[in-house]
């Protein structure tokens, strides 16, 4: 067998992404689009001028938000609270995909493989994004707690109050308010601490070479993978689950993590074919499509799989205190629900499944973009559907104000990303496996 030679030195592969002025004033340009349609959109249905401005219903499984404070119930306006509840939703959608980067190049290191090696550098910027995101969602959750979470209101947990329920008194020493801050700092924290440690190693690598930093950062890898695979779990708890503070389901971290998982993998796709239609990454070739088209495709199953347990479970045991939840989603509020209940299930299973079920249409740009673009907008609906019921109720529409905060966020997250992917070479010129990334064929 003849001997393995390099046909590349590290100079010839470096590729350095230019962040141009014009894509810098239409990200600035998105951001302020969005945060006017946001006001806009919520001055609009405050004067009832727009839609969703009905009152809140005593329905199904809901609550109205509010402050408890002395036995007395002060009634937060509908359209502030669809606001919050926006802005929380895009705060943990974006917040999941920063992080799902750190975890797709860990993956990727512990699994030894090296037909992504080309395409780290997308991923690896994505995390940037996360320090902003927690300054986002501790705001939120000091101006606006008893809007977004019930279990918020002291009275619930005063057996001499009026507000007293004894449900939400015997898990006061999860849902306590110093504990709840300590938990989100600590989540933000280790992950951006971990992901700098590893983006440090991986320009090192770049500068000096060597395989100790492939090692390195296979190490900084598995603490992430074990810090991850209990922090994700309990953030679902607490930024989704505790919405809805009576339900429960031992099945959710998995069922948000998969969600996550999906649309973090769906965006690093986007972002690798923008950056070839810009004349960047020109070495990722059809099989790299090919294997980004088959996480899709697995996770997309994945979430279905999870998303069905946890209904059939639940609807199989008709247990009250867990079978609300889907009640509320069918029938509660008018049945508002039931539309983007369904909506998620078929952009989210249905449309990934048959749109990247040949080879070819995973290897195809065209296919690859309208298949990602589905699951994300799919699992948007996702993450409506599992905030909304519980914190907007009877409120919830789609409108303005939806629009506003999601070409907000997704304008934000693209000029951090942006920003970051221009400290370092796009192609990692001295990773170990970058050759055979460079010859990858499926």
């Amino acid at each position: 067998m003849a001997e393995h030679t390099h046909h590349y030195t590290p100079t010839e592969v470096e590729e350095w992404y230019q962040f141009s002025p014009d894509s810098r004033r239409r990200l600035i340009l998105g951001m302020l689009v969005g945060l006017g349609l946001l006001i806009v959109g919520a001055f609009l249905v405050s004067k009832g001028w727009g839609i969703g401005i009905e009152p809140v219903h005593e329905g199904v499984g809901g609550h109205a938000g509010g402050a408890h404070e002395g036995g007395e119930h002060h009634e937060t306006a509908g359209w502030l609270k669809r606001v919050i509840a926006n802005l929380w939703l895009n705060s943990v959608l974006f917040t999941g995909i920063s992080v799902v980067g750190m975890f797709f190049v860990c993956i990727q290191y512990l699994s030894w493989a090296g037909w992504s090696s080309i395409i780290k550098r997308v991923p690896e910027a994505f995390p940037a994004f996360l320090p902003i995101m927690g300054i986002v969602m501790l705001a939120l959750f000091f101006l606006f707690k008893h809007d977004l979470f019930h279990w918020t209101h002291e009275g619930l947990y005063d057996p001499q109050s009026a507000e007293f329920d004894p449900i939400l008194n015997g898990k006061k020493e999860f849902l306590s308010q110093p504990f709840y801050i300590f938990r989100t700092v600590f989540y933000f924290a280790v992950w951006y601490g971990l992901w700098r440690m590893l983006r440090k190693t991986s320009i090192r690598e770049d500068e000096l070479g060597g395989a100790e930093h492939w090692y390195r950062m296979k190490n900084i890898s598995r603490v992430f993978i074990l810090v991850f695979a209990v922090t994700s779990s309990v953030c679902a708890w607490d930024w989704v689950m505790s919405i809805d503070s009576h339900w429960f389901s031992t099945m959710f971290g998995w069922y948000m993590f998969s969600s996550w998982h999906v649309t973090g993998v769906a965006v690093i796709t986007l972002a690798i074919l923008y950056l070839k239609d810009q004349g960047y990454l020109q070495n990722v070739n059809d099989s790299h499509l090919h294997d980004l088209g088959k996480w899709i495709f697995a996770f997309s199953i994945f979430w279905t799989y999870v998303w069905f347990s946890q209904f059939l479970l639940i609807y199989y045991a008709n247990l009250p205190e867990e079978a609300i939840y889907f009640r509320e989603r069918f029938t509660g509020y008018g049945g508002i629900y039931k539309a983007p209940f369904f909506i998620n299930f078929f952009l989210c299973f249905v449309f990934p499944f048959l749109s990247l079920m040949t080879r070819d249409a995973k290897r195809a740009g065209v296919f690859m973009k309208v298949a990602c673009w589905g699951v994300i907008i799919g699992h948007w609906f996702d993450f409506y559907q599992m905030i909304m019921p519980g914190a907007v109720g009877a409120d919830a529409s789609f409108g303005l104000i939806e629009i506003g905060s999601i070409l907000l966020f997704a304008s934000g997250f693209g000029f951090v990303v942006n920003s970051q992917l221009t400290k370092a070479s796009l192609v990692p010129k001295n990773h170990p496996m970058l050759e055979e990334a460079f010859h990858h064929d499926i």
